[in-house]
């Protein structure tokens, strides 16, 4: 039988190995992109331009963009929340100071920024594909569902900004120092070097 054992993934079919290098492609330029946060965004944020573009020009697809809009939300939620919820999962990790005199403990995300961005892009992508089907295109009244969403955002920021304030934390680097790094180093070697 031949492909089975260790010399079977060299073996593979022409195809299969075409996939599995342009996969391979992917997973490289994606983790280069990893470092440049802002880049990463801009081009997430263009993605969104034509995704928008699309939509408003065809005038439909109104629920792909809900469901859309309704999975963003749950991704926001997982990126602005805490690893560890202490209202549900008491444990002996680190969790969040409640109290001034508590230890800092560094704010980790359940969902990291790469990989927020990640599947805020790819979300973009699979709705912008869907746009190209009609069986997509579902009659409805749009207004509704944009009020619906609205409603359903601020009511769940509400209580996300509750759970901020009663356990005293914020998930973004606002007003954190910065350090220089290798300019503090430079200028301490040079007071050493009698």
């Amino acid at each position: 039988m031949e492909g089975v054992g260790g010399g079977g993934a060299s073996a593979g079919s022409p195809v299969g190995q075409m996939g599995h290098n342009a996969w391979r492609m992917y997973q490289y330029y994606l983790d280069k992109s990893t470092p440049h946060t802002i880049y990463r965004w801009i081009g997430t944020l263009a993605i969104f331009a034509i995704y928008s573009l699309r939509v408003y020009s065809i005038q439909g697809f109104y629920i792909v963009s809900y469901g859309l809009g309704i999975y963003l939300l749950n991704l926001l939620i997982g990126f602005l929340s805490p690893l560890v919820d202490p209202e549900i999962d008491p444990s002996d990790g680190p969790l969040l100071p409640t109290k001034g005199s508590d230890e800092f403990k560094p704010f980790i995300r359940r969902l990291p920024e790469f990989k927020f961005w990640y599947s805020f892009t790819k979300a973009f992508c699979i709705a912008f594909v869907m746009t190209f089907f009609s069986m997509f295109d579902v009659p409805v009244f749009w207004p509704i569902l944009l009020c619906y969403w609205i409603v359903l955002f601020v009511l769940t920021m509400r209580r996300q900004i509750a759970h901020m304030i009663k356990y005293k934390y914020i998930p973004f680097n606002v007003g954190k120092q910065k350090y220089g790094g290798k300019k503090s180093s430079a200028g301490s070697s040079g007071l050493r070097g009698d």
